[in-house]
């Protein structure tokens, strides 16, 4: 087997001036990394559309409106319950005093001024978790905010939470697909560059074959070169991926809050993963293919 691998070393080596195996290699590369990109793209949309569904939900707000009555004592029990329940996420306790303060900024004139009394009641603002901000949850949940004592009445935004929860899965959907789409597309397009670059060697292939080399051996190379491509690819894809996500948060100071560490880490590690093991899978078996041709099916085609 020592002399099987001289000949194939010295055989590939040749074959790979002659054919311009370089050229290539950046050939492959470039088209990889383009590849990638696109893909990292679609991945990033994803995953910040994702947060800015869960930001959007985390800030709609439900208002328990309280009696004018209630004790103090009732109040700060109240309130300890209200922190305990499982669909919130923070409690802010507005008086009425308050209640009143803001309304009368806001119309540039406080009620008590034409009705002789302020008819804003004190309240508690819940802001819920994201997987609770949705009609169906508050049907659930409303019974349960309306028995406890001195709650006169429950607000949501219907209308806005009707929306959302409309608007986002549909949106959700959109883009999955879009991803899947194009993770098949991907697939294509590198497989058939990497065809294309085991096809230049076909003869190569045959030859060890017929040395008695194994299929393992022959296969390696060829292996380790889709390693490369598919990792050089993707570190491409990811500085530039990277790039372009620095500048949009030099235009926009929100985007910040919504590409998080977690986006930032599923977007450039899909990227490396989804280009090593598409440039591998698609070498694997463009080799195997070649391995498993007859004489006369290597030369006539």
């Amino acid at each position: 087997m020592h002399h099987t691998h001289i000949l194939y070393i010295i055989y590939m080596t040749k074959r790979r001036k002659r054919n311009g195996g370089g050229f290539s290699t950046l050939t492959s590369c470039i088209s990889t990394t383009m590849v990638l990109i696109l893909l990292g793209t679609v991945v990033f949309f994803v995953t910040v559309g994702h947060n800015f569904s869960r930001s959007l939900r985390e800030n709609f707000t439900v208002e328990v409106l309280l009696d004018d009555s209630i004790g103090n004592r009732d109040l700060v029990q109240l309130q300890k319950e209200l922190r305990t329940k499982p669909y919130v996420r923070n409690v802010h306790y507005i008086s009425k005093e308050r209640g009143t303060r803001e309304m009368a900024k806001a119309l540039e004139s406080g009620p008590d001024e034409f009705l002789g009394y302020s008819p804003i009641p004190a309240e508690f603002e819940l802001f819920l978790k994201a997987e609770y901000a949705n009609l169906d949850s508050l049907k659930l949940y409303e019974p349960d905010l309306r028995r406890h004592k001195g709650v006169t009445d429950i607000i949501y935004p219907k209308d806005a939470m009707n929306f959302v929860n409309y608007i986002i899965p549909l949106t959700g959907t959109v883009m999955l697909t879009v991803a899947l789409l194009l993770t098949f597309v991907s697939f294509s397009l590198i497989n058939n560059t990497i065809r294309m670059s085991v096809y230049a060697r076909r003869f190569t292939i045959h030859t060890m074959k017929l040395v008695g080399a194994k299929w393992n051996f022959i296969r390696r190379p060829f292996m380790i070169r889709a390693f490369w491509i598919g990792f050089t690819a993707a570190l491409i894809a990811d500085g530039l991926i990277a790039g372009g996500i620095y500048a949009l948060l030099q235009l926009d100071v929100y985007v910040s809050t919504l590409v998080t560490p977690a986006v930032m880490g599923i977007t450039l590690g899909s990227v490396v993963v989804c280009g090593l093991f598409l440039t591998l899978l698609c070498a694997f078996f463009s080799v195997n293919r070649h391995l498993r041709m007859s004489a006369s099916d290597v030369y006539l085609k």
